[in-house]
């Protein structure tokens, strides 16, 4: 019988020598923020390059680019969606309507995993007491944790410019190197508001899974004024109340701003100072919007580990919950209005990316894939989370009693597939509540249908970060969320024609019907299903076999 006890001290490591009290914070910041910045640099480059090079194939004469920015130029609800739509006559113009929001909303949760992962995670490991019983101060530790972050920023902006300028000098693109240094600056821009945002939150904060959710409370209004203000309400103001209206006034390729960089530079300094002031406010381990340790014992759910992995994961998944409802609610509101502006090119488009038809099913089908994205990121949650209870050695004291691993395990992932179920079929519900205001003729079942077929992307990317739990621990995080990236940046980049079918078959989203555009296909999604919960077994068993692993 294997018996593990937990002790997870690398005794067999080399010891390196220390660094001065003034940095070695810093560093072991940096080394981990720099990792996951060359990751996420690669992705962010290659989907800036698939989008100019998609566009010069696909459109090549004046007149279809002509038609292409008629359809688009006009449409105030795929402005909404996905930004402005300048300039559709130029490749730069394609390139910014097409992926920057869609990067600029990656790079801001990239920015607040990694802030609250570095800052509140490091704390709540118990590893921060050992750092400050030496010179650091509390805000000194904090600052010098902030510029360990600041340089995973470089790294991601100079790998998405490197990329970024190579494709822009090619001779079919033909964008100035300067310009793509400044979109690359653009689209990391939101990386470097939400990495602040995550260190004022990890210090208001109790736990990592609180401060994340703060965070993604913050970008979730944030997104909706965006939004609003450019859904031609005539309420266009609200740009400048959010800090992804801000990125967008930087209107890179097409009419740059730089001005308006001062808003963003001004708030980021600003929420670093509070960070790091707020540090010094506290004591390790506490928090200022304090926990209710000290109120009436609540004990329901606390059976078992299965009880407390819901306890413990609650306000996170309510968060989630609200943010898909919320945003499901939307398009339902506008997908009538969108989908009477959908003809020519941008029908064809819509066809490409699997959404055929005119009206507000097409649009609904385009949308669902945002929510099909949000679902993911909610099954990508649950692993990392899984891992955290692991690293922060929390698993020891249950597989101490009488529990086996399979157990443990098990249990996380039936409320995982739960939480995933209820998501998607949420998203069905309120999307057909906004749809019905609008009058849309969409019945209930259609969308609820829909919801559902969201689920099945989710739970392959479930089983792919099981198993990377299972085979490599420390790499739980990277992959999971590469995978997601990696899929929705091809299924969106790749979905117009422009990528070998080979490499769209790995992404998990290109494999989901766009319903409710079309009917889902429920032999994929069982397929999908299958395989999630097959990968997931097999990381099952090998977190069985293996020993319990820290950071």
């Amino acid at each position: 019988m294997r018996v593990d006890l937990g002790i997870r001290a690398r005794i067999t490591a080399p010891v390196r020598p220390g660094g001065s009290p003034a940095s070695v914070v810093a560093a072991l910041s940096a080394r981990k923020a720099i990792r996951s910045g060359v990751l996420w640099g690669y992705i962010f480059g290659i989907a800036i390059a698939s989008s100019q090079i998609s566009y010069t194939r696909i459109y090549k004469t004046p007149t279809q680019r002509d038609a292409l920015a008629a359809t688009y130029g006009t449409n105030k609800a795929m402005s909404a969606l996905f930004g402005p739509a300048p300039q559709l006559q130029t490749v730069g113009g394609f390139t910014v309507f097409k992926i920057s929001m869609t990067l600029m909303i990656l790079g801001a949760v990239w920015g607040l995993l990694t802030s609250t992962r570095l800052l509140r995670g490091e704390e709540d490991s118990g590893r921060w007491d050992l750092l400050l019983t030496g010179q650091a101060t509390r805000r000194g530790a904090t600052a010098q944790a902030i510029a360990g972050l600041g340089a995973g920023v470089v790294v991601l902006w100079v790998v998405t410019a490197i990329i970024t300028v190579l494709s822009g000098l090619t001779s079919s693109v033909k964008i100035p190197a300067s310009s793509s240094l400044y979109f690359a600056l653009a689209m990391v821009a939101t990386s470097v508001i939400f990495l602040a945002i995550g260190a004022v939150t990890s210090q208001l904060a109790a736990t990592r899974r609180q401060a994340a959710s703060f965070g993604a409370a913050f970008l979730g209004v944030s997104y909706a004024l965006r939004l609003v203000a450019d859904a031609g309400v005539g309420l266009h103001g609200l740009t400048w109340a959010s800090p992804l209206g801000w990125v967008e006034e930087l209107q890179p390729l097409t009419s740059s701003q730089p001005l308006a960089l001062l808003p963003i530079v001004a708030f980021t300094a600003v929420l670093v100072a509070v960070a790091v002031h707020l540090a010094g406010a506290r004591d390790v381990g506490e928090s200022i919007v304090h926990d209710r340790a000290h109120s009436v014992a609540h004990l329901g759910l606390l059976s078992g580990p299965t009880g407390l992995a819901i306890r413990l994961m609650r306000a996170t998944v309510i968060g989630w919950w609200v943010a898909i409802a919320v945003s499901a609610l939307l398009y339902g509101v506008i997908a009538k209005s969108a989908g009477a502006t959908i003809s020519g090119s941008l029908e064809e488009m819509f066809s490409k990316l699997g959404a055929t038809g005119t009206g507000a099913d097409a649009v609904l089908g385009l949308c669902f894939l945002i929510e099909a994205f949000l679902i993911a990121f909610v099954a990508a949650g649950q692993v990392t989370s899984a891992r955290a209870e692991e690293s922060g050695g929390r698993v020891d004291h249950f597989l101490t009693r009488p529990l086996s691993r399979p157990s443990w395990l098990g249990g996380r992932l039936l409320v995982a597939l739960a939480v995933l179920v209820l998501s998607g079929v949420g998203a069905g519900i309120f999307a057909w509540l906004g749809a019905a205001t609008q009058h849309t003729g969409l019945s209930f079942t259609t969308l609820l249908e829909a919801g559902v077929n969201l689920v099945p992307p989710a739970i392959v990317v479930l089983g792919i970060g099981v198993l990377a739990f299972g085979i490599r621990p420390r790499w739980t995080s990277i992959i999971v969320y590469g995978v997601l990236g990696w899929s929705l940046l091809l299924v969106i980049v790749g979905g117009i024609g422009a990528i070998n079918h080979w490499v769209l078959d790995t992404s998990v989203f290109h494999h989901m019907a766009s319903a409710p555009a079309v009917h889902p296909n429920w032999e994929a999604n069982g397929i999908m299903t299958a395989v999630g919960l097959a990968t997931a077994l097999v990381g099952g068993l090998a977190f069985r076999r293996r020993d319990l692993q820290g950071e």
